[in-house]
């Protein structure tokens, strides 16, 4: 399992380089500036210091968490981290150095005459940077860690509000085909539990083709009870994206709990696509509807796309019943 403190984020380092960059180059700038020298060569110096520490810093912490601390007991890991942090402040002072004497960027004497001491004091310095930068990483990434959790957690009750819906009235039209052809019913609990194997998974989302193939195994059971008097029609070339599961399966079967208007009428459901405002259009042409107030079906999906992808869903007419997704981008769209 990957543990919490070693995880550092790209965007983690480019605040480390541009912390000590711009501390380095300040700080450096003020020292030079009060000893009576050029500021200037205290800026560059101090920008070249900050830059040489913090991609030292990058590579060895990147592989002391990679490749060492994993692999050993966590009661060395301070220890370890410590050592790192030195080395990396001392190693790149002297690096540092280097390249500007090289550069003919003036050196303070204290510099030039006490290397060993002047690096081992940055050295110093960076462990303890490095130790408040550590504290504030892991305080975020705990606090992620619980975001995530109650997210999932959140989500997984929302699922079994949604997925016993559609399981009751399945089984109830099972219960009455049993009664009318039982060769028709056996070949329906084969279709019955094809179309459970595709949607018990644990992913919360799905592929927007898959959904539809979802949607239509769904109206086909549903047609046993109905007589096929439900019609599917999908716009085509559907998107490549990705969607909350059960959503458009949830509004097929909100149109027809709602959408019939008489005995022996039919009932279509469209779904359609607005690749621009990447949204799902669902309408019927069934009954319209009585408000457009969201049960708790619609609300629970709303929150899904919300928590899912940024998204939300929108009542955009009554008669005919008409319903937006804005599926945001789901973590993974690929495509537009």
């Amino acid at each position: 399992m990957y543990d919490i403190e070693l995880r550092i984020k790209a965007r983690d380092w480019a605040y480390i380089l541009l912390i000590g960059v711009m501390f380095g180059s300040v700080l450096s700038a003020m020292g030079y500036w009060l000893l009576g020298n050029a500021w200037t060569d205290g800026a560059l110096f101090g920008l070249l210091t900050g830059f040489s520490i913090t991609l030292l810093s990058l590579a060895f912490i990147t592989f002391m968490n990679q490749k060492i601390l994993p692999n050993v007991e966590k009661r060395y890991w301070l220890a370890l981290a410590v050592l790192f942090s030195f080395v990396s402040g001392f190693t790149g002072t002297m690096i540092s150095v280097e390249i500007a004497w090289y550069s003919g960027i003036r050196l303070l004497e204290p510099v030039h005459d006490n290397l060993l001491g002047f690096s081992t004091g940055i050295g110093v310095l960076t462990y303890i940077v490095g130790a408040l930068l550590y504290l504030f990483v892991r305080m975020r990434n705990e606090k992620e860690e619980v975001d995530r959790h109650y997210t999932d957690s959140r989500l997984r009750s929302l699922d079994t509000q949604l997925n016993p819906h559609f399981l009751f009235n399945a089984l109830n039209s099972l219960a009455e085909l049993v009664h009318q052809d039982s060769e028709k019913a056996e070949d329906a609990i084969l279709k019955l539990s094809a179309f459970l194997r595709n949607t018990m998974n644990e992913k919360a989302l799905t592929t927007l083709g898959e959904e539809l193939d979802n949607v239509s195994a769904y109206i086909e059971l549903e047609n046993i009870r109905f007589g096929d008097r439900i019609r599917l029609v999908v716009g085509s070339d559907i998107p490549k994206w990705q969607i909350p599961k059960f959503s458009v399966q949830l509004l097929a079967e909100n149109a027809i709990k709602h959408g019939m208007k008489e005995r022996g009428a039919t009932l279509t459901v469209a779904v359609d696509f607005d690749r621009d405002a990447r949204r799902v259009i669902v309408t019927n042409d069934g009954a319209a509807m009585p408000e457009t107030r969201r049960g708790i079906g619609l609300s629970n999906l709303d929150e899904r796309l919300r928590l899912l992808c940024g998204g939300k869903l929108t009542i955009a007419g009554v008669s005919p019943p008409t319903i937006y997704l804005d599926i945001g981008a789901c973590h993974e769209n690929p495509d537009r």
